[in-house]
């Protein structure tokens, strides 16, 4: 459980701080004070010298960085199942393996795979992020939210078609009125950083009624609606009224140049996964995010799930997209590491209604940044700490992270939890799943002997 938070916290001397303020300034030795939950001073170590706090951390040799966006982020299952899938296993037959173990998870172990993985993503800096309506028990990991500190955007997963997958389905009346009762339930608890988000899954397994009424539902309660998207649906979904500026497309593959213009017409926002794209062979330099960001989209990044990219570091997350796409298009000059931070801080944020509160190191904004310890041997010699961290560091470097004001992750151990105990809670319930499920446990192609 979390311990008491300080009221003022000072972060003192860093090496550098990112700030992603407008002017995009790196400030060399600086301090950062945090009052409460926002931050209440940022600037040159000489000139808070003076100043006072509750708790000071030292940061020499550190760099300081708004605490990374995951825009999408199935959280609550595939902690059970995380290396049961072989490199092949990938498209839809995946899919279905998947849906059909999510549906078989209990109350009590979804709380536990969760807790898992919100270890995993603060530890690497990830104090944001949205679950597409993956998690069915939501009042079962109401604590493990609480006690993390994170700021979680979630919803209730509704389709209204057959589909080979083991999704939620109802007819629309009752997904729609499901999905407004989710919202009005859990939208804005937690002090606010619990979010409540309309969640159709997509538009091969949900009616035009149900996504243009879950849209407007969203309209109604004052959020946002997510959905998996892909190329030669955007313009049904603006037909039909489902496409604005409270609308976030997750993966958006196969999208077309005509299809950029109308997203970006719309308002509407993009999260891509770059590692799951890599991993499943599905040439992510064809993805449109360059195109995207050109027309002003607020593009996000996200790591989809434990079992398709298979791992929720948000700095591996960067790295993925700025050598992906480097790759991809055949050219050094895309996603350099200056934007590839911004994908997974501002923008980031941006891309998920949050930008105003989150996403940079600014006087008033939330108190949510992570302290690398530059002071490791992959982060030196420290001359360009953005170059460093996207293309040499990972999350193990992350020493604090304070989320919301609090310290969540001091001194690189995660303050809500016992990380090792909640590991092995997880791989009993692992197996216990797999069994009760008759699913075979892939042992790989070498021998286990």
């Amino acid at each position: 459980m979390a311990s008491a938070t300080p009221t003022t916290l000072k972060i003192e001397g860093a090496a550098f701080a990112v700030t992603l303020d407008p002017a995009r300034r790196v400030i060399a030795d600086a301090s950062v004070l945090v009052d409460g939950q926002r931050i209440a001073r940022i600037g040159k170590a000489d000139d808070l010298r003076e100043v006072q706090a509750e708790r000071t951390i030292d940061a020499h040799g550190c760099v300081l960085l708004p605490a990374f966006v995951n825009g999408h982020m199935h959280i609550s299952y595939a902690h059970a199942v995380r290396g049961n899938f072989p490199d092949d296993f990938v498209g839809r037959e995946r899919l279905r393996e998947v849906f059909r173990l999510q549906s078989a998870m209990r109350e009590e172990e979804e709380y536990w795979t969760s807790l898992l993985a919100i270890v995993e993503l603060l530890k690497s800096g990830t104090v944001t992020f949205v679950d597409p309506g993956s998690t069915r028990f939501v009042d079962a990991c109401l604590q493990a939210y609480s006690d993390s500190g994170a700021r979680v955007i979630s919803g209730t997963c509704v389709v209204d078609r057959e589909s080979d997958l083991a999704l939620p389905r109802f007819e629309t009346p009752e997904a729609l009125k499901r999905t407004a009762e989710f919202i009005r339930a859990y939208d804005g608890r937690l002090d606010g950083r619990l979010r409540a988000w309309a969640m159709p899954f997509s538009p091969d397994t949900c009616s035009s009624e149900l996504l243009s009424g879950a849209h407007r539902v969203a309209d109604e309660h004052g959020t946002w609606m997510t959905i998996h998207h892909y190329g030669g649906t955007t313009a049904q979904l603006d037909n039909i009224g489902a496409l604005g500026s409270n609308v976030l497309l997750a993966h958006a593959p196969g999208i077309s140049d005509d299809e950029v213009e109308l997203i970006a017409a719309r308002g509407a926002s993009v999260v891509m996964c770059p590692s799951t794209t890599l991993k499943e062979g599905s040439r992510l330099g064809d993805r449109k995010l360059p195109e995207l960001l050109a027309r002003g989209v607020p593009v996000g990044l996200g790591c989809d799930s434990a079992n398709s990219s298979n791992f929720l570091d948000g700095v591996r997350m960067m790295n993925a997209a700025a050598l992906g796409f480097k790759d991809g298009r055949g050219d050094v000059a895309f996603v350099p590491a200056e934007q590839a931070v911004e994908l997974a801080t501002l923008t980031g944020a941006r891309a998920v209604g949050l930008g105003s509160e989150i996403g940079s190191l600014e006087v008033g904004k939330k108190a949510d940044l992570i302290v690398f310890d530059a002071l490791r041997a992959e982060w030196r010699s420290l001359l360009d700490p953005l170059n460093n961290l996207v293309y040499s560091a990972d999350g193990r470097s992350v020493r604090y992270v304070v989320a919301d004001g609090r310290v969540v992750v001091d001194d690189g151990q995660v303050t809500f939890a016992d990380e090792r105990q909640v590991a092995e809670r997880v791989q009993a319930i692992s197996e216990e799943l797999l069994a009760r499920t008759g699913t075979r446990v892939n042992k790989g192609r070498w021998p286990i002997v």
